[in-house]
């Protein structure tokens, strides 16, 4: 491969990454608004509020996985982490114990035993990893598998626990296949192709049932039976969220609406939706959507280093 061949690839995948990653921004800020009580019949009627909508700490964590990737073009788990750490907002939505993990690595210490030491050691099985990494499968567009590793390997900067890398995992995976150069899958192919790529896990077993449900319409059904992140878990949060998906590949404003309407834990649901169905540029969010969403942040890059 020529140097100028590897340019371009790298530039492409940058690309399909911003795609998603603004798809993800629109989901995250449109879906936080919705926390607001006086936002409540808007919900209800699929109208939007006045903007502009500022994004949470979904959107600031995945601005960083596309940095690291456009810096060093693959997950470099120590940069990720201090990235995470130097352009943490505390007034972003951050969890209590991320908030207190990423000020220690400020401080110096060791991403890898404060990560690992979450939750009597168990790791965190949240849906923080989740949320962040649609862009990351976009970027890997033409390699699922590569897709699925790479954010394993993001996962454990900050979840370790099995459900929350898995997860994240399947995230990424569904991305890397809606921005497939021949084009996004089927919905039942897209899920059928996530299931193959993760362990088993409740993450799995709820994108096994997710599959089950692609032919239900009442989507409070749906996740009444899959969850909608009301406790914040990946296995809580990742299988609806990728159902809701899959029903709207193509059509970002149905999904949207699909998915926040159930309520959960909705910025994050409507983020992950988002940045998959927006791995494709025919699942961009609307122009005046992206219009009414507070701007990503300058250090966001636009195209890979060289």
């Amino acid at each position: 491969m020529t140097a100028d061949s590897t340019t371009e690839s790298l530039d492409t995948r940058c690309v399909r990454a911003l795609g998603s990653l603004r798809g993800l921004s629109v989901g995250d800020a449109l879906g936080s608004q919705f926390f607001v009580p006086v936002n409540y019949p808007l919900l209800k009627r699929r109208d939007l509020p006045e903007g502009p909508w500022q994004w949470t700490d979904d959107t600031e964590m995945a601005c960083s996985v596309l940095a690291v990737l456009a810096s060093h073009h693959r997950i470099d788990q120590d940069a990720l982490a201090l990235s995470f750490a130097h352009h943490h907002d505390f007034d972003r939505g951050y969890g209590p114990a991320v908030n207190r993990m990423l000020r220690l690595v400020r401080e110096g210490a060791d991403w890898r035993e404060l990560a690992s030491a979450l939750f009597n050691g168990q790791g965190s099985w949240g849906n923080g990893s989740a949320m962040r990494i649609a862009p990351l499968g976009a970027w890997y567009a033409d390699d699922p598998e590569q897709a699925t590793h790479q954010a394993e390997i993001s996962s454990y900067t900050t979840h370790q626990h099995r459900e929350a890398v898995v997860g994240a995992m399947a995230v990424a995976a569904a991305a890397a296949l809606v921005a497939a150069p021949a084009g996004p899958p089927s919905p039942g192919d897209l899920l059928d192709k996530v299931i193959a790529l993760v362990p088993r896990s409740a993450v799995g077993a709820g994108l096994r049932r997710a599959r089950d449900m692609l032919d239900y319409d009442d989507a409070a059904t749906v996740a009444a039976v899959l969850g909608s992140g009301r406790r914040t878990s990946a296995h809580d949060t990742v299988p609806f969220a990728l159902w809701s998906a899959a029903r709207g590949l193509g059509d970002y404003e149905r999904a949207f609406w699909t998915t926040a309407q159930v309520g959960g834990d909705v910025d994050t649901t409507c983020a992950i939706v988002g940045g998959v169905i927006a791995s494709a540029p025919a699942g961009a969010p609307p122009a005046d959507w992206l219009e009414r969403t507070e701007e990503l942040p300058d250090w966001v890059p636009t195209s890979a280093a060289r």
